[in-house]
Order: structure tokens, then C-alpha cells, then sequence
């Protein structure tokens, strides 16, 4: 998930707002630390009685602990957690706290926390998080809502498929009585034919009408088989199927993934020329020079800093708690 260097020894914490989050994105957010950091000191959910009897068997398989509240108001579950916050971190002194919410308001206990001498991540769901909250964590992540739960909704389809035939029983049988009528209709129509066909007069009348209709149902017939020949989904005799054009649609992972390169291929005079302040030697925090890199284009918007720092230790430093950024370079001038 992130690209900091493991830690050892150091307790970590995980608050999750489970108000504001899905449950497969808190699932990820578990399943993410422990690989990254292979402990986790305090798991805890905060949420409404209602959440919390939702996804109490998620809590019980993630050994996390909900803190459930009985909601006075709409900030109400937010507060909560950040009064804990703070008293966990004066109790246990961790040394990396997580935050699961893709809400703006934690920015407060984001400042705080760090002043206190923790490393603070952030960890949103994507789509929901502001470029604003971002920018207050030392890092941030945004995962990406899998629909975990929903998609155990295609188990009842055999179930389903078998009741259908019942159902399909009833609605032939609602629909009876009109087709009793109307095969009334179609009966009484040929009986009054006859008389008029006994007339020698009226022979014109019944043979221009049915002719038409077959014509037109044979050119509908022929046209999609023409469109099959075109877009390529059927091979007719003698002929090669036609491959479709290249879409952009189709372009676009290429596009992708030369934009990816790209940002890797970003060299440290163009990370000077964004943030000259490193030029003298200043150690700079780390989360200035990410707004600098990104108003420079120089950092995608969704890039990590600390990614783009890694690939080039023969020209910066990265400095912990907190988190800033010098250049080696200065002390060669």
C-alpha cells in the first residue's frame, strides 16, 4: 500500500469510521497494514448501533473492536473517534496512526495527532475523498469500493429461474381470456369472408393486402446479418470477416501506461525547478513539496510523493517525523 520502509517495533493503530466507508474498503484497509507493517496494536470501528449489527461478523473475522454510538447528531460518531484518539494515543503512544474516512473533518485530529509524534496515513475510499483531505495526511491512500456483499446477490438466480415457470403459468393464464377473444375475433372474420367471396365482384379486395408484410420482414432479416458482416461477428461465404477499427476506447490502456512512464522518468532538476527552496539545502516538508510537484505537473494527481523519492536516493533524503525532503546536491556547492 505504501512505499515507507516497515517499521520496527513501533505500536500502530487503526481507527476506522465505519459510518463513512464500505465494508470491503475496511477489509482492504486491515488486510493492507498488516501486510505492510505485520502487527496492529488497536482495531477499532466506530458506527451506530445499526451499522454495527450489519457488519458484526466482518468485526469478529477482522478482530476489530466496534465502538458503537447512539447518534445525537450528524458529527456525532466523527467526535467520538477523535476524543478516543487522542486518549490512545497519551495512553499508548503509538508510533503510526491510521485513519480509514474519506471525511474532511479529521484534519483538526490529523494536526494534533502529529504533534504528539505520530506518523498519521489516511486510508479513503475512492471517489469520496477531496483533494483537500489529502493533503493533510503525512500519506494517504484511496481504495477502491469492490461491492464485497452485493455480490453475493447471484446465489438466489437457480432458485429464481426455477419459480419462474409458475409464474410464467399464471400470467399465460391472466392473458388467456383476451386471446380467447381474440381468436373469437379471427373466427368470426373468416365466416363473413366466405359470404364475399361467394360474390363474383368483390375477387380484388383479399389480394393486395398480405403481400407487403413478408417483404418487409425479409429485408429486416437480411440487414443484421449485414451489420455482422461489418462489425466483424460472422463470416459469410467467400468473404473474411471485417476486423473493427482501433477505438480510443481501446487505446486507452496504451495511453496508460505512457503516462505512467512518464512520472517515471521525472528527474530531480525537474523536482528543483518546482520547489527551489531545495536548491539552498532547506529541509522542506514533505507535503509542500508534493502541492509544489503537483501544481508543476510534475506529480500526477494521484501519485505518491514518497514513490517518486524512492526512485531517486542518489539526489534526496527522506526525513521522518516529520515527514521532510532535503537535497543531497547542496552539499556540494
Amino acid at each position: 500500500m505504501s512505499t515507507t520502509a516497515p517499521l520496527s517495533g513501533g505500536k500502530v493503530m487503526l481507527l476506522v469510521d465505519a459510518d463513512n466507508v464500505s465494508a470491503d474498503v475496511m477489509e482492504q484497509a486491515v488486510r493492507s497494514v498488516m501486510a505492510e507493517h505485520g502487527h496492529l496494536h488497536v482495531r477499532r470501528a466506530y458506527c451506530t448501533a445499526e451499522v454495527a449489527l450489519k457488519h458484526q461478523q466482518l468485526f469478529k473475522r477482522l478482530s476489530m473492536r466496534p465502538m458503537v454510538n447512539l447518534a445525537a447528531g450528524k458529527n456525532s460518531t466523527d467526535i467520538a473517534l477523535a476524543v478516543d484518539a487522542m486518549d490512545l494515543v497519551m495512553a499508548e503512544r503509538p508510533q503510526v496512526v491510521y485513519l480509514v474516512s474519506s471525511d474532511s473533518d479529521f484534519a483538526p485530529l490529523v494536526h494534533r495527532l502529529r504533534e504528539k509524534g505520530c506518523r498519521v496515513c489516511g486510508i479513503g475510499q475512492q471517489g469520496k475523498t477531496g483533494e483537500e483531505t489529502r493533503a493533510a495526511y503525512d500519506h494517504f491512500v484511496d481504495l477502491v469500493h469492490k461491492g464485497g456483499e452485493p455480490a453475493a446477490v447471484p446465489a438466489p438466480g437457480p432458485s429464481t429461474t426455477q419459480a419462474r415457470p409458475p409464474a410464467a403459468r399464471k400470467a399465460a393464464a391472466k392473458k388467456s381470456p383476451a386471446a380467447k377473444k381474440t381468436s373469437r375475433r379471427a373466427a368470426a372474420a373468416p365466416a363473413a369472408d366466405p359470404a364475399l367471396a361467394a360474390a363474383p365482384a368483390p375477387n380484388p379486395a383479399p389480394v393486395p393486402a398480405p403481400t407487403p408484410a413478408p417483404a418487409k420482414k425479409k429485408k429486416a432479416v437480411a440487414s443484421p446479418a449485414a451489420q455482422k458482416v461489418q462489425t466483424g461477428g460472422t463470416r459469410t461465404r467467400g468473404e473474411r470477416p471485417v476486423e473493427p477499427a482501433p477505438s480510443a476506447e481501446v487505446q486507452s490502456p496504451a495511453r496508460k501506461a505512457t503516462s505512467g512512464r512518464q512520472d517515471a522518468l521525472v528527474d530531480a532538476d525537474a523536482i528543483l525547478g518546482a520547489v527551489p527552496a531545495l536548491r539552498g539545502g532547506a529541509e522542506v516538508a514533505l507535503n509542500d513539496v508534493a502541492q509544489a510537484l503537483r501544481a508543476a505537473r510534475v506529480l500526477g494527481k494521484n501519485a505518491s510523493s514518497i514513490k517518486l523519492f524512492d526512485k531517486l536516493p542518489a539526489d534526496f533524503q527522506v526525513l521522518h517525523q516529520p515527514d521532510r525532503i532535503r537535497w543531497k546536491g547542496a552539499a556540494g556547492r
